[in-house]
């Protein structure tokens, strides 16, 4: 099945799901290790290359996703759930998004401050608006960087309800996101 029902998520849905999700933390452990590398690093020029290009493939993924979600209504809430679970589980999903759009965009201001266009691999080129705002790059850098520790310390968090819903109450809103039915 590939949308959505009102007891399970669409192979779509899954597949965006886990594709941004191992994608950011992918993008996170290779920002992390490319700030310390030095000039006569080989990977000085290659690690931002990967994680610029990746990061505007990740934006599109994105909006796609956010479409997708608009377009797909989600499986409703299980009936175990309390008012509170509902409103975290809301809040939380609001705030990943919100976070995620907020880096990339930092991430765009970061890249193109100097006027040069994002080359993604050597398939397109995002162009550049350049600087707009004085000292653009290291304040959209250190923004980038604490949001995305931000989006890590919320994405365990999110990753720790699953798992308490799935060991600790043992009810089926992991295995959803997995493909099986709530049922």
């Amino acid at each position: 099945m590939l949308s959505n029902s009102a007891t399970r998520y669409g192979m779509i849905s899954i597949v965006l799901h886990w594709l941004v999700a191992v994608t950011i933390l992918s993008l996170f452990a290779l920002g992390y290790w490319m700030v310390d590398l030095t000039y006569y690093s080989s990977w000085y020029r290659t690690a931002p290359y990967w994680h610029k290009s990746i990061g505007i493939l990740l934006f599109l993924a994105v909006g796609i996703r956010l479409l997708w979600r608009l377009a797909t209504p989600t499986p409703a809430a299980l009936s175990s759930h309390t008012l509170l679970e509902k409103r975290v589980s809301r809040i939380t999903h609001v705030a990943l998004y919100f976070l995620t759009i907020l880096i990339m965009l930092s991430g765009y201001l970061i890249s193109t401050a100097d006027g040069r266009p994002i080359a993604v691999f050597t398939w397109f080129n995002v162009p550049a608006l350049g600087e707009l705002f004085p000292q653009q790059t290291d304040i959209a850098g250190a923004f980038h960087q604490y949001l995305a520790y931000a989006l890590i310390g919320l994405t365990v968090l999110h990753a720790l309800g699953a798992l308490k819903h799935h060991f600790i109450d043992k009810d089926t809103t992991l295995k959803r996101m997995l493909g099986q039915s709530a049922h």
